[in-house]
């Protein structure tokens, strides 16, 4: 999970980087070590608590990258590309490392035999990062899907929109109680789906197994 983050923060900042604002790049953010994007709380102290607890998921989140929009060429549409960047990381790593497990598969290499480990942590890195990016997808501040959003709202629109950040939060909470189902059904939907196209079957039933 932290790999995954560090990945998803560190393309925020590339990508800002190249669209003119350094801020991440300056403050020694834009950096792939873990260490520099942990959050105490949202890193390590409540994965750990949701670990304990036997929650049915485990999530968490990184120190999320410094961006100025002012230093980006063209603000508005440069954010989308900002907002974009985290969860196509995850996405390509979750492509990655599906295809990896194409090609052990070739190889012989399956679920069931000696080498059930290496299988157990690409197929567990597939289903993480595609959890990422399908959950910052959506566009709730203060989630990578608002700032996409966003962008493509018009400029009154936009503004009123993000002043909601602040409420990140509590909104993240009431999504939550509220859409329950619906945010299940979605994100299980598109790992499902993605998760089996890039490792060429279904995991999860190989995963509930081995865990």
């Amino acid at each position: 999970m932290l790999l995954a983050l560090t990945f998803h923060e560190y393309a925020h900042g590339w990508v800002a980087n190249r669209l003119g604002d350094p801020t991440a790049k300056l403050l020694g953010r834009l950096s792939l070590n873990p260490l520099v994007h942990l959050d105490l709380f949202g890193t390590v102290l409540l994965p750990l608590l949701l670990i304990i607890s036997k929650a049915p998921f485990v999530f968490g989140w990184a120190k999320p990258v410094p961006i100025d929009p002012f230093n980006l060429r063209h603000p508005r549409k440069d954010m989308i590309w900002v907002g974009i960047a985290g969860p196509a990381a995850n996405f390509f790593l979750a492509l990655v490392c599906g295809l990896a497990i194409r090609l052990l598969g070739l190889l012989g290499i399956t679920f069931g035999g000696p080498m059930d480990f290496i299988l157990l942590i690409l197929a567990c890195f597939v289903l993480i990062n595609l959890v990422f990016s399908a959950f910052n997808l959506i566009p709730v501040p203060p989630l990578d899907g608002s700032r996409i959003f966003a962008g493509l709202l018009p400029l009154s629109w936009a503004v009123r929109y993000m002043q909601l950040e602040r409420f990140g939060m509590i909104l993240l909470v009431l999504m939550f109680v509220v859409a329950k189902p619906v945010i299940n059904f979605y994100v299980k939907t598109f790992v499902g789906f993605f998760g089996t196209l890039f490792a060429g079957y279904d995991i999860w039933p190989a995963l509930e197994k081995l865990l």
